[in-house]
């Protein structure tokens, strides 16, 4: 099945303001996109789901998840050291740099307290 993942402010809608987007441009977050999402505020959350799950505990595979949730979802990957970010990238398959910019994708919805909306 696939999903999604998109930033938002709401559980409703995805909603940003011009100043979030303009967070994770800076940010230069740079993930796998999907046929709707991909960009810096979104991205394919199949191809990461596994490896999110493992580090932070959590499923992708919610409608929402409150920007609580995603401020403990950051914080898991801020503590990772470069040795557990390269082996993480071996075992799910993916570049250490995307494991990094996932660790950026959250910081950034953790400091504009934005939520996640899952879309499959």
């Amino acid at each position: 099945m696939g999903l999604d993942t998109f930033a938002s402010s709401t559980s409703e809608d995805v909603r940003l303001t011009e100043e979030q987007e303009n967070a994770f441009a800076e940010a230069e977050v740079q993930l796998c996109g999907g046929l709707f999402s991909g960009g810096g505020s979104s991205f394919r959350g199949k191809v990461y789901h596994e490896v999110v799950a493992e580090i932070t505990g959590a499923s992708l595979y919610q409608d929402w998840i409150t920007p609580d949730e995603v401020k403990k979802m950051a914080d898991c990957f801020q503590v990772l050291r470069d040795e557990e970010i390269e082996g993480f990238a071996a075992e799910f398959d993916l570049a250490p740099s995307e494991v990094v910019d996932l660790g950026k994708f959250f910081k950034v919805c953790s400091e504009h307290n934005l939520g996640l909306i899952g879309w499959w």
